[in-house]
């Protein structure tokens, strides 16, 4: 595993399980995680931890972030809310692949209830381990940070 930088996760309560697995993972690598929570399944709103993974992500306090939910959709619309936030839902390898390679995306969406381990486990390997290929497509991202309330 190239990316040793630690990770900032968090899920909601469907997501919690993919994500206790995905930090068995990244723990057994020796990826240091801090997890926002939540620390069971008792129902939770997703975007109390969408916000706070997003927020790290945002102010640079973390490199990259895993967020999880029920399928992946309420996190990512909560964390690219976020200035500097480039999350992408990925629930294939080429979607991954190319989210780091184009898009530098620094936070990883999944859907709990859409994917299963062993393919969340290889998501999450191909997408720590591509790097971003910049050039034209830094040019690109640049622009996302000069949109202000739909116009650039």
């Amino acid at each position: 595993m190239k990316n040793t930088s630690p990770i900032i996760m968090g899920s909601d309560h469907a997501g919690y399980a993919l994500k206790e697995f995905i930090k068995d993972y990244l723990t057994a690598l020796n990826i240091q995680i801090e997890d926002c929570g939540p620390f069971n399944e008792d129902s939770v709103d997703y975007s109390d931890f969408g916000i706070q993974v997003a927020r790290k992500i945002s102010s640079g306090d973390f490199k990259h972030g895993i967020l999880v939910c029920g399928t992946g959709l309420g996190m990512s619309m909560v964390a690219n809310r976020f200035k500097n936030v480039r999350a992408a839902l990925c629930n294939d390898l080429f979607s991954a692949t190319m989210s780091r390679r184009h898009n530098d995306a620094n936070i990883l969406v999944l859907g709990g209830r859409v994917i299963g381990t062993e393919l969340a486990k290889e998501i999450v390997r191909v997408w720590l381990e591509t790097p971003f290929e910049g050039g034209r497509h830094q040019r690109r991202i640049q622009k996302f940070d000069t949109i202000k309330d739909g116009s650039i």
